[in-house]
C-alpha cells in the first residue's frame, strides 16, 4: 500500500472484550492485546457494562500492544501517525460531566429491560411501531439507544438529577471512550460519529444531524447529546495520562460499519460480521433504501466531513456467538468456544433438532420481543453432538432469513451478483475460523462464502478510516486493492437443493414456535 511508513492504531471496544491493534502501512498487524471485560445481568433479559472497567481495558490494551510492538523491533513510539476506534453500537452511558463518572452502568445494546417503554410508545404515537421510521430508518425497539436513555431518564434519580443540573451528557461507548482520552472533566471532547448516531433512533438519516422532532415527541434534551462529527476526521488529540498523549484520534465507526470499510464493501457488496451476535450489511450507495422486508436502513460509512454518504440495509441478530458461549458457561457442554466445531462434526447432521437462540427475543427479520429460546425436535437419539450442530445451523439460518430480505429489498434495485452470476458473502469476526461453520453457511444459503486470510476486519477498518484522515492510506489503496482477495478461503455449497429447502422449512416451523412467550410464568 502507497503512504509514508509508520503505524496506525485501533481500538476495538466489543461486547465482552477490548482490543488494540498496532498496524503497518501494508495493514499488517504487528502487534495486538486483548483483555475480556465483566457481563452483569441484573436481572433475567438485563445486561450492563462498568464504563470505568471499559476504560481501564482500553488504557491496558494499548500500553501492552505498545510493548509487544517495542519488543518485536517495531519503533511504535516514533512512528504512531494516528489511532481508530470501533466499539459495540448502542450501548448506552450517562455520566456526570463535573465528576467524570457514570451515574449507571451501561446498558448494553442486547439488554431487553425497555419492552414495556417501546410497547408505551407503539400505542401512543400515531405511527405506532414504525413512528421513527422515516427520519432514522429504525422501527421503535428495545435494540436501540434512545428506548435505553429514555428508561435511565425515567428510573435513575441520579440521571433525572443531573438531567435538571446540566451535568448529564449522554453517549454511546464511543464518545464516553473519546470524551475520556482527550481530556474527561478537564475539556473533553464529547462527539460521536454518523455511524454510532445512526444507531440511536435520534439522528436524521438525510441531515445527518440531532432530529428536532424525535427529540421533542421523547422529550430527550439535545444539550445531552454529543457533536456529530464523520468517519475519517482528525477529531481530537489523547491527553497526558493515557498510554499515547498527543496521538490524533482520526476514526470512529461503529463495529459493524468498520467491518464493512475493513471488507472495503463498495455499493452493491455486503458483509457478515459473526461475533456475540451477527450483523449482515449491504451497501446501497449514496441513496438510504427503506425495507420492507423488516431490516434496517443506515449508514455504511462517511469517509470525511465532505465525503458523499454511503447507506446500508442491515439484518441485526442479537443471538450467534453468544449461544456458543451459552453451551459453554450456562451449560457446560464444552470447555472452551472453539471446542464446538469438533464436537458438531462427530455427527452429519441434528438429526432433526432445531435451536433457536430467542434469548431476549429475535431481531431481523422477525422482530419479535415476545420470542424466547426453543430446541425442538429432541428424541432419545438426540446427543451433545446434535445440539452442538443444531446452534451452529441457527447462527447460518438466522443469516440466510436476513439476506433473503436483503435481495427482496434491494435486488430489484441492482444486481447484488458477481459477473458469474453468483451472490457472495464476505464474512469476518471470530467465528469465521470455525470451518464447519462456514461450509453450513454456504450449503444452508445456496451460494459461496469468502473468508479473508485477516477475519478481524473491525479492527482494520477503523485503521483506515484514521489512515485515511491523516494521509497515511488513499482511498484507492483500501478499494482497489486486489491483493486482500487473492487469498482469500472460498466455501461453496455442496448441499442439495431438496435437501436445503426442506431444513429452510423446518427452521421457519422452529422459529414460528418462540412467538408469544415472554410472559411463561416461573
Amino acid at each position: 500500500m502507497a503512504g509514508e511508513k509508520g503505524f496506525i492504531g485501533s481500538i476495538d471496544q466489543g461486547t465482552t472484550s477490548t482490543r488494540f491493534i498496532i498496524y503497518d502501512h501494508d495493514a499488517r498487524a504487528v502487534a495486538s492485546h486483548q483483555v475480556e471485560f465483566t457481563q452483569f445481568y441484573p436481572e433475567a433479559g438485563w445486561v450492563e457494562h462498568d464504563p470505568m472497567e471499559i476504560l481501564e481495558s482500553v488504557k491496558v490494551c494499548i500500553t501492552k500492544a505498545l510493548d509487544k510492538a517495542t519488543a518485536d523491533g517495531h519503533n511504535v513510539d516514533g512512528g504512531l501517525k494516528a489511532i481508530g476506534l470501533t466499539d459495540q453500537r448502542e450501548t448506552t452511558v450517562v455520566w456526570s460531566k463535573s465528576t467524570g463518572l457514570p451515574l449507571h452502568k451501561a446498558i448494553v445494546w442486547m439488554d431487553a429491560r425497555t419492552s414495556s417503554i417501546c410497547r408505551r410508545l407503539e400505542k401512543e404515537l400515531s405511527g405506532g411501531r414504525s413512528h421513527f421510521v422515516e427520519s432514522c430508518g429504525l422501527p421503535i425497539s428495545t435494540y436501540f439507544s434512545a428506548m435505553k436513555l429514555l428508561w435511565l431518564m425515567e428510573n435513575v434519580d441520579a440521571v433525572k438529577d443531573a438531567i435538571k443540573k446540566g451535568d448529564a451528557i449522554f453517549g454511546t461507548i464511543d464518545t464516553w471512550i473519546i470524551w475520556n482520552m482527550t481530556g474527561g472533566v478537564n475539556g473533553g471532547l464529547h462527539v460521536t460519529d454518523v455511524t454510532n448516531a445512526s444507531r440511536t433512533m435520534l439522528m436524521n438519516l438525510k441531515t445527518l444531524n440531532w432530529d428536532e422532532d424525535t427529540l421533542k415527541t421523547l422529550a430527550i434534551p439535545a444539550e445531552i447529546l454529543p457533536k456529530i462529527v464523520s468517519n475519517s476526521e482528525v477529531i481530537g488529540e489523547i491527553c497526558k495520562g493515557w498510554p499515547i498523549p498527543g496521538i490524533k484520534i482520526a476514526g470512529c465507526l461503529g463495529d459493524q460499519h468498520a467491518a464493512m470499510l475493513g471488507q472495503a464493501c463498495k455499493k452493491g457488496e455486503a458483509k457478515s460480521t459473526y461475533g456475540t451476535g451477527a450483523f449482515i450489511l449491504l451497501n446501497t450507495g449514496e441513496v438510504p433504501i427503506k425495507s420492507g422486508h423488516g431490516l434496517l436502513t443506515t449508514l455504511s460509512y462517511k469517509l470525511g466531513p465532505q465525503a458523499k454518504t454511503n447507506y446500508a440495509l442491515e439484518g441485526s441478530i442479537a443471538i450467534a456467538g453468544a449461544a456458543v458461549q451459552w453451551l459453554r458457561d450456562s451449560l457446560g457442554i464444552i470447555k472452551s468456544a472453539s471446542e464446538i466445531e469438533d464436537l458438531a462434526a462427530m455427527v452429519e447432521s441434528t438429526g432433526g433438532v432445531y435451536f433457536v437462540p430467542a434469548f431476549n427475543g429475535l431481531f431481523a427479520p422477525w422482530w419479535r420481543e415476545d420470542a424466547r429460546g426453543v430446541c425442538i425436535g429432541i428424541t432419545r437419539f438426540t446427543n451433545k453432538s446434535h445440539i452442538a450442530r443444531a446452534v451452529l445451523e441457527s447462527m447460518c439460518f438466522q443469516v440466510k432469513d436476513v439476506l433473503d430480505s436483503m435481495n427482496k429489498d434491494a435486488g430489484e434495485k441492482g444486481s447484488l451478483n458477481n459477473e458469474k452470476g453468483e451472490f457472495l458473502l464476505r464474512v469476518d469476526g471470530g467465528a469465521t475460523a470455525n470451518n464447519l461453520l462456514m461450509q453450513i453457511q454456504a450449503d444452508l444459503m445456496g451460494t459461496p462464502v469468502v473468508r479473508p486470510v485477516d477475519i478481524e476486519t473491525t479492527a482494520l477498518g477503523a485503521a483506515y478510516a484514521a489512515g485515511l484522515a491523516v494521509g497515511f492510506w488513499k482511498e484507492e489503496d483500501i478499494f482497489e486493492s486486489g491483493e486482500k482477495s487473492k487469498n482469500s478461503k472460498v466455501f461453496r455449497p455442496a448441499m442439495e437443493e431438496a435437501t436445503r429447502k426442506k431444513k429452510v422449512e423446518s427452521w421457519c416451523k422452529a422459529v414460528e414456535r418462540t412467538f408469544d412467550l415472554a410472559d411463561l410464568s416461573l
